[in-house]
C-alpha cells in the first residue's frame, strides 16, 4: 500500500507549489496590455533570488509566452524590455534554466531585439544573452550561426557602456577556436574594443581585457597587430604594462599578464624584452603567494608556466624570483588546519578545489624543470615532493594525474634523477600501473617518460623489464594515435640498446614480422625512423646479429629491400643503410647480404650519390664485407670486384671529403694485404 501511496503524495506537492506561482503565468494572457505588463513587473520581483520560483515558472510554460510578447511588434517597448529583464533572471537560475530557455529559442529573439531602436531594450536583450552565453551549457557556435550578428555587436559598442561591457563578456566567452578569432579579428575587433581599454568603466577596461587575452591566444596574426595598436598616442603593451601594476585590482593585473603571456609565445613579443621579464613574469610570480585567493594562485601558476614553458632563460630567472620553488610547495598544503579562511563557504568552495592547485603546482614544477639540471635538483629536493608527485598519478582526478605525469617527464630528462631520486621512490612502479588503464592523453605523456626510464644507464630498466614492458609497449605500436606508436617504438628501442640476447629475442617475437612491416610502412615518418632504430640496436654484437638473422633474415632483408627501393629522406636512407652495415658486421649474417644482387647494386648505387652522409654509411657496409682477417674474405673481395666496387673506392679515394677518402683507403688496402 506504501508503495502505492507514493506518486500521489508527490503530485500534490507539486500541484500546491506550482499553483502558487500559476497566477503569475495566466496574467500574462490578460487582454488588457497593463494588467499584461504588472504582471510581468510582478513576475520579475517575484523571481529575483527565487530559483524555486524560477524553476516553477519554467514548468509551467512562462517563457514561451514572455518570448511571444517579446517579440510581438504591437507590445509597448517598455513590456518588451522588462520580458528581457524576466528571462535574464530566469537564465541566472540554474543550467537547466538555461536549457530550457535555450529548446525554446531564446537566442534567436533576443538577438532580433537588438535591431530596436530602444537603448534600454537593446541592453537588456545583450544583459540576457551575456547571462545565456556565459553559461557552461550554452554551445558557443550559436553566437556565429548567422553573419550578420557580429557586425551588427560590433556596431552596437558604441552605443552605452553596458553595450561595451555586455559584448565585450560574450566575445572573450565566446572565443573558443582559432575560427572565433579569426571571425572576430576580420570584423574588427581589435580596433573597435582597444579604446574601451580607457573608459572610465571598470567593468568595460576589464572585459576588454579578457577579449585580448581570448583574442591573442595562440595566435600570432592577432598578437602582432596587437604590439602596433595606438591607444592615446600609447602602444597597447605599454597599456597592458600599466594594468598590471601593483597597485590594480589582482583581476585586472592577472588578466594583463595573459594578455603580455599570449603575444610573447605567439612571437609578437621577445622573451628577453623587459615587459615581460621585469614586469609579467613577477607579477605571474606574485599571484602564487599565499596570500592570494585558491583561484589566483591556479590562474597565476598555469600563466607563468605556459610563458616559461619554451624558455630557458626564463626558467631560470622564475626559479629564483621570489622563493618560486618553495612557495609553491604550499600548494600541497591547502587549506591547513590553521586556515585562515573564517568564510565557511569560501572554506568548502576552497576543498573542493585544492586538487586545482596541485594541477597548477605539478604544470609549473614541469616548465621550471624542462631544461636546467640545477632547477631539476631544487624542485626534487623540495620537501616530499618525489612523495607527492608519485601520488599525483593515482588522483582521482584526470587533470592532476596528467599534470603530475608532465612533471615527471620532465625530471626524468635528468641522468642524475633517473640514477637516484627516481630510483629511491621506485617511480616506475605507479608509471607502470598508470600505462594498464589511461586515456590517450595521459597515456602520451607516460610513454614518453617511461622511454626516458629505459635509457642504458637507468637503473629503472632491469624491473621495468621484469614487470612485462615489452608486450604493452608492443601494444602500444598498434595504437591509432601516431604519438603512441612513436613512443611504443621508442622505448621499444631503448630497451633494445645493449640489450641481452634473450630480451632482443622476446622483442621481436612479441613484436611480430607482421607488426614490423607495417611500422616500416607508417605514414608518420618518426615512426619509421624509430622502428629503424629499434632493428640496428637489435642487430648489434655479431653472436647477436648471427642469431638474429639466422631467425629472422629473410623478413629483415625484405624490410630492407622494401626501405631501400621506396620513396625516403636522407636520414632514413642512412638509418636503412646503416643497418646493412650492421648485418655485414656479422660472421655467417653478411653471407645475406652477399648473396643478394639487388641490395648489392643498391649498396654500389648509394656509393656513388651526390650526399656524403649516404656515402659514408655505403662505405661501412663495404669496409664490413671486405675485411680480411674474416673467413670467406677472398670470395667476398673477388664478387665485389667483379661489380665494380674497386673502381669506385678508386674514385673515393680521391674525395675532397677526408673522411670518406680515409674509408676509401682502408678498404683499399683489405684487397693488397
Amino acid at each position: 500500500m506504501a508503495c502505492l501511496l507514493e506518486t500521489p503524495i508527490r503530485m500534490s506537492v507539486l500541484s500546491e507549489v506550482t499553483a502558487s506561482s500559476r497566477h503569475y503565468v495566466d496574467r500574462l494572457f490578460d487582454p488588457d496590455p497593463q494588467k499584461v505588463l504588472q504582471g510581468v513587473i510582478d513576475m520579475k520581483n517575484a523571481v529575483i533570488g527565487n530559483n524555486k520560483q524560477k524553476a516553477n515558472l519554467i514548468v509551467l510554460g512562462a517563457v514561451p509566452r514572455l518570448l511571444y510578447l517579446l517579440q510581438q511588434e504591437t507590445s509597448s517597448t517598455e513590456l518588451k524590455t522588462e520580458c528581457a529583464v524576466v528571462l535574464g533572471s530566469l537564465a541566472m537560475g540554474t543550467e537547466n534554466n538555461v536549457k530550457s530557455l535555450l529548446d525554446c529559442h531564446i537566442i534567436p529573439a533576443l538577438l532580433q531585439g537588438l535591431l530596436s531602436q530602444d537603448l534600454k531594450f537593446i541592453e537588456a536583450c545583450l544583459r540576457c544573452l551575456r547571462t545565456i552565453f556565459t553559461s557552461p551549457v550554452t554551445p558557443e557556435e550559436l553566437l556565429y550561426t548567422d553573419a550578420t550578428v557580429i557586425p551588427h555587436l560590433m556596431a552596437l559598442l558604441g552605443r552605452s557602456r553596458y553595450t561595451q561591457e555586455y559584448i565585450c563578456q560574450i566575445f572573450s566567452h565566446c572565443c573558443k577556436a582559432p575560427d572565433h578569432q579569426t571571425i572576430l579579428f576580420n570584423h574588427g575587433a581589435v580596433q573597435n574594443i582597444a579604446h574601451l581599454l580607457t573608459s572610465v568603466s571598470y567593468k568595460v577596461r576589464m572585459q576588454a581585457l579578457k577579449c585580448f587575452s581570448v583574442l591573442a591566444f595562440e595566435n600570432p596574426q592577432v598578437s602582432m597587430t596587437l604590439v602596433n595598436v595606438l591607444v592615446d598616442g600609447e602602444l597597447l603593451p605599454q597599456i597592458f604594462v600599466k594594468m598590471l601594476q601593483r597597485d590594480k585590482p589582482i583581476e585586472m593585473q592577472l588578466t594583463s599578464a595573459k594578455c603580455l603571456t599570449y603575444m610573447c609565445r605567439a612571437g609578437a613579443i621577445r622573451t628577453d624584452d623587459n615587459c615581460i621579464v621585469l614586469k609579467t613574469l613577477p607579477c605571474l610570480v606574485r599571484m602564487c603567494s599565499k596570500e592570494r585567493l585558491l583561484e589566483e594562485r591556479v590562474e597565476g601558476a598555469e600563466t607563468l608556466a605556459y610563458l616559461i614553458e619554451p624558455d630557458v632563460e626564463l626558467q631560470r630567472i622564475a626559479s629564483i624570483t621570489d622563493h618560486l620553488i618553495a612557495m609553491l610547495a604550499d600548494y600541497f598544503k591547502y587549506p591547513s588546519s590553521v586556515s585562515a579562511i573564517t568564510d565557511i563557504k569560501r572554506l568548502d568552495h576552497d576543498l573542493k578545489h585544492a586538487h586545482e592547485l596541485r594541477q597548477a603546482a605539478f604544470k609549473l614544477y614541469a616548465s621550471l624543470g624542462a631544461n636546467d639540471e640545477d632547477i631539476r635538483k631544487k624542485i626534487i629536493e623540495t620537501e616530499n615532493m618525489m612523495d607527492r608527485i608519485v601520488n599525483g598519478l593515482s588522483e582521482s582526478s584526470i587533470k592532476v594525474r596528467l599534470a603530475a605525469v608532465r612533471c615527471l617527464h620532465s625530471l626524468s630528462r635528468s641522468v642524475q634523477q633517473l640514477r637516484t631520486s627516481f630510483q629511491d621512490h621506485a617511480v616506475w612502479k605507479p608509471l607502470m600501473k598508470v600505462l594498464q588503464n589511461a586515456p590517450d592523453e595521459i597515456l602520451v605523456v607516460a610513454s614518453s617518460m617511461l622511454c626516458n626510464l629505459l635509457l642504458e644507464f637507468s637503473p629503472s630498466k632491469e624491473p621495468i623489464l621484469e614487470s612485462g614492458a615489452i608486450e604493452l609497449l608492443c601494444g602500444l605500436t598498434q595504437s591509432e594515435n601516431p604519438a603512441l606508436r612513436v613512443n611504443g617504438i621508442w622505448a621499444l628501442m631503448n630497451m633494445a640498446f645493449q640489450a641481452e640476447q634473450k630480451i632482443k629475442a622476446d622483442i621481436l617475437r612479441s613484436l611480430s614480422t607482421e607488426q614490423l612491416f607495417q611500422l616500416l610502412s607508417d605514414s608518420d615518418l618518426n615512426v619509421l625512423m624509430k622502428t629503424l632504430g629499434l632493428l640496428r640496436n637489435l642487430l648489434s654484437t655479431r653472436p647477436h646479429i648471427d642469431k638474429i638473422m639466422s631467425t629472422h633474415g629473410k623478413q629483415i632483408m625484405q624490410a630492407v629491400t622494401l626501405i631501400l627501393e621506396g620513396e625516403h629522406n636522407i636520414e632514413v636512407e642512412e638509418q636503412t643503410l646503416c643497418i646493412l652495415a650492421n648485418i655485414a658486421d656479422g660472421t655467417t649474417a653478411k653471407e645475406l647480404i652477399m648473396s643478394n644482387d639487388d641490395i648489392l647494386q643498391k649498396i654500389k648505387y648509394y656509393m656513388g650519390h651526390s650526399h656524403v652522409k649516404l656515402q659514408l654509411a655505403a662505405m661501412f657496409c663495404i669496409s664490413n664485407l671486405v675485411w680480411n682477417e674474416e673467413e670467406g674474405s677472398q670470395e667476398r673481395q673477388d664478387k665485389l670486384r667483379d661489380i665494380g666496387i674497386v673502381d669506385i673506392l678508386h674514385k673515393l679515394s680521391q674525395s675532397p671529403d677526408t673522411n670518406l677518402c680515409d674509408k676509401a683507403k682502408t678498404a683499399l688496402q683489405q684487397y693488397l694485404a
